[in-house]
């Protein structure tokens, strides 16, 4: 146990300090799945597993409280996994090293796992909560929702008798969701002509940029570290001629990518042009994001000659690609203010087997607008002869303002925090979405604690807000019994 499991509610607390040293990659849950089993079995709690390993959990009802509505609470058992490139830690083995930053906690040059570790240690509490009273509950750990929503979209939903969801994945301590954008996810893939390596070798690295969730920072507009670095080279391009064996960067397909890696090969003549030349777009380029990001660095130094280079078609093609792609917001909402309605992030880059495949991740709330934005990635990628592949596009959640649900958290809100919570839409793509598909006419209202910056190192989660979520969150379940 660390110092995070004497914080308040240490019952919320002491399990995610537990889940800090539990790995859970997206696809590789069975080390959380079996370690919430082992928490309900503990309570004596029934549990059933869905073909696709996502976790049904049920509590009874407090006595006299039987004939109440069940209630569904739901988080996702994966996490993001992003880290700094100067730190050395392992995911798959590592515990994550917990920091306290003032009145935040965070981690150590990795994610934190905060989403939706926070929401996932709330319903462990929950399982063996006895002070307040409540309807039956079905606790729902769904699997794979960082890299697909996987999970919820082969959910066996007959293991559900709800028709009432509280998910508890949101990232704003005082806002209550009531809806979300749909998205969906494109990869294009370019066959890399290579040739005998000649000239000076440089290795280019642009790092220090914050990056952050494509949904929620989305509207932040911080620098993507791969356009950016292409946008560099493709300036310098016309200044001496050289060739490409390597550019990459990013690793998730919701996360804005913060680190990005070149590897060029120069004639000697044109080697000082070159640097020049990038030195003065990344300049400018400074200028431009020095208010979103300001510990941006690049860095250039002699690298070792590989044994081939791309050739000259091929590296124009890819630098061409890459700064003619759409990154950032693509439209703002027209019916609710400061809403995000449509975006795209250019999410990854990687060069392997003879192949630059690159990873784009569009959102909508609007339908159609998501397709326009897929057929916009499409259309670049089909112009530089790339091969193009989507993935199914998953539906946005629509907001319902006249809902049940909504009225008894509005009311709970004000009488146990004080306040009127803002009831807001989200750019994110939450779960929902695909659960109000998959059980028509369930009734769904998303909150959570403050974390901030998730899906990037810089990731956080607010202390004291954790404390009024675990309230806000069992004062609801009573209220609704």
């Amino acid at each position: 146990m660390t110092f995070v499991a004497e914080l308040e509610p240490t019952a919320v607390w002491q399990h995610f300090d537990k889940i800090l040293t539990i790995p859970r990659a997206s696809k590789d849950e069975e080390r959380m799945r079996a370690h919430v089993v082992a928490v309900a079995d503990r309570h004596g709690l029934p549990h059933q597993i869905d073909a696709s390993g996502n976790v049904v959990v049920r509590k009874p009802a407090t006595s006299g409280k039987e004939g109440a509505t069940v209630t569904i609470l739901q988080s996702h058992l994966d996490m993001v996994q992003e880290k700094n490139s100067d730190v050395a830690f392992d995911f798959a083995t590592d515990a994550i090293v917990p920091e306290l930053d003032g009145q935040y906690l965070t981690a150590t040059g990795t994610t934190l796992g905060s989403d939706n570790g926070i929401g996932v240690a709330t319903m462990l509490a929950l399982m063996g909560d006895t002070g307040f009273a409540h309807g039956p509950l079905e606790l729902l750990f769904t699997i794979d929702e960082e890299t697909g929503l996987t999970g919820a979209a082969e959910l066996d939903a007959s293991l559900l008798r709800g028709r009432q969801l509280l998910n508890l994945d949101s990232e704003e301590d005082g806002i209550v969701y009531v809806g979300c954008a749909g998205g969906g996810d494109t990869q294009l893939t370019v066959p890399l002509v290579t040739e005998p390596a000649a000239g000076s070798a440089l290795s280019i690295a642009l790092t220090g940029l914050k990056g952050g969730h494509s949904g929620c920072d989305i509207h932040l507009q911080r620098g993507n570290a791969v356009q950016l670095l292409a946008r560099a080279l493709w300036a310098a391009y016309g200044s001496g001629r050289f060739r490409l064996a390597r550019i990459g960067g990013g690793s998730a397909h919701n996360a804005i990518p913060r680190e990005a890696f070149a590897t060029i090969l120069v004639a000697t003549q044109d080697r000082r042009a070159v640097m020049a030349a990038v030195e003065q777009e990344m300049d400018a380029i400074r200028t431009e994001y020095g208010p979103a990001d300001p510990g941006m660095q690049l860095a250039v130094d002699d690298g070792t000659p590989p044994p081939v280079a791309w050739d000259p078609a091929t590296t124009e093609r890819v630098l061409t690609l890459i700064n003619a792609l759409p990154h950032g917001v693509g439209a703002m909402s027209y019916d609710i203010p400061d809403l995000v309605e449509t975006s795209v992030n250019l999410a990854t880059v990687v060069a392997e087997n003879g192949t630059l495949r690159i990873g784009l991740s569009s959102r909508s709330s609007i339908d159609s607008a998501l397709e326009a934005m897929r057929r916009r990635v499409r259309a670049v990628g089909l112009l530089a002869g790339a091969s193009v592949e989507e993935d199914a596009a998953y539906p946005g959640w629509k907001p319902d303002l006249e809902s049940r649900l909504l009225e008894v958290v509005k009311a709970v809100h004000k009488r146990e925090l004080g306040t009127d919570p803002e009831v807001k839409a989200i750019h994110a793509g939450l779960e929902c979405g695909i659960l109000g598909k998959k059980i028509p006419g369930i009734d769904m209202i998303s909150f959570g604690p403050q974390i901030e910056f998730p899906h990037s190192p810089d990731e956080r989660v607010h202390v004291a807000s954790v404390a009024r979520f675990y309230t806000l969150v069992a004062a609801t379940l009573s209220e609704l019994c």
